[in-house]
Formats: structure tokens, C-alpha cells, sequence
């Protein structure tokens, strides 16, 4: 046998398919992982809503996220809201300022620009406030929380006025279709005796919509 007949044979021999089918997997994982990498993730978030009547017309909602950029050079932080009633009455945010606001369906998105280049591993933490007009006026309401980037961990409150306590309190899982209902564990009575039920989750799921319902 010649040097010929030699090279065809031990190329016919390697699982050259195997071999490109596995770098082909490979290559799909790490194209996804970066893909879903996102501009940062959420370390903490914190949220609250205070039910500032007993009808439900006024409200005032807060949350603070600690994040961690994944990529280089990002120069705007992008916040959304949505529900019934007028939203974002008096918006807040620091750091950075508002520079464009836009409505493409039923959620309103705020572009902040930061005054400042980020890189990957860079820390901030930002804190938004905003009231509510007309927004929690039924028997049944709900408070939606969307987990659209890597977060770490979640934390939600609703404080309800003195005059009108939650008859009951459920967190439901829309993707996942899971309830857990929140009990006496989860509810403390404030020194000026309104009521607040807080609810953590250590490990939110990417994607999913955590909906805090409540009857009063």
C-alpha cells in the first residue's frame, strides 16, 4: 500500500461526522450563552408598592436593582412599566437622566442615559420611583414583576393602607403555572398599623412573569 492509499484510508476512517456534529454543538451553546448574556445582570432587585387610600386611587411605586454590566462600553440603562390607570406620574430615576420615552404596544419604555461609559464588571445600583393614579381601584388586583435579564435574586412588597388589609395574598408563576400563596409568614404589621406581605424569591426564573395578587 502506498503513501496514497495510506492518507485516504485513515481519512476515511475518522468519525468525521461525529466530529463536526460535536463542533457544531458547541458552537450553538457558546453563540446562545453570549446571545443570552445580556447588557448586565441583576444582582438585587428590590421592589414596593404602597397603596396610599383605601380605594386604591393613589399609589406610589419603588424599586432598586444593583446590577453588574456583562459587556463593554453600554451608555444607557433601559426602564419599563405598564398597568392600569395613569403610570409613571412623576418619574425618578438615579443615577442618570431620562432622555427618551416611547410606547410601542402596552408597556412604556424609558431610555437613561448614564453620563458615563461602562465597562464589563462595572457595578451600579439605580433606584426608580413613580406614582399611580386610578391604577388599584377593583376587589382583585395584581402586580406584575417581569424578570427580563439574569437576576439573582427578587424581593416584592405591598404595603396596604390601615383602613383596608388584604383579605388574602397569592404570587402566581404565568410561564410555569404555579401559585404559592402568601400566609402570616409573610405579613408584617408597621408601627402607624398598615399592613405589608413582602415576597421573596431567591431564584427567579429568566423570562417569567411573577404576577403578586391580592383581594381586599
Amino acid at each position: 500500500m502506498n503513501t496514497a492509499e495510506v492518507i485516504i484510508k485513515t481519512a476515511v476512517n475518522i468519525p468525521w461526522l461525529d466530529v463536526a456534529a460535536k463542533s457544531w454543538q458547541v458552537a450553538r451553546k457558546l453563540w446562545h450563552g453570549l446571545a443570552d448574556e445580556g447588557m448586565y445582570e441583576v444582582l438585587e432587585y428590590e421592589s414596593r408598592l404602597e397603596l396610599k387610600d383605601r380605594h386604591g386611587r393613589i399609589a406610589l411605586f419603588s424599586k432598586r436593582e444593583k446590577v453588574r454590566y456583562r459587556q463593554n462600553n453600554i451608555i444607557a440603562y433601559q426602564d419599563h412599566a405598564w398597568g392600569d390607570g395613569q403610570i409613571l406620574q412623576d418619574y425618578k430615576c438615579t443615577p442618570g437622566v431620562v432622555v427618551d420615552r416611547y410606547r410601542p404596544g402596552h408597556k412604556i419604555f424609558l431610555l437613561i442615559s448614564l453620563r458615563e461609559v461602562k465597562q464589563r464588571g462595572d457595578e451600579d445600583e439605580f433606584h426608580m420611583e413613580w406614582g399611580i393614579e386610578n391604577g388599584f381601584v377593583r376587589p382583585h388586583e395584581l402586580w406584575e414583576t417581569e424578570i427580563r435579564h439574569r437576576t439573582r435574586q427578587a424581593k416584592v412588597q405591598v404595603i396596604f393602607p390601615k383602613s383596608r388589609p388584604p383579605q388574602r395574598a397569592w404570587v402566581e408563576a404565568v410561564l410555569h403555572r404555579r401559585r404559592h400563596a402568601l400566609g402570616e409568614d409573610n405579613k408584617v404589621m408597621l408601627p402607624d398599623g398598615r399592613v405589608q406581605i413582602s415576597w421573596h424569591n431567591p431564584k427567579p426564573q429568566l423570562n417569567e412573569r411573577y404576577q403578586f395578587h391580592w383581594e381586599w
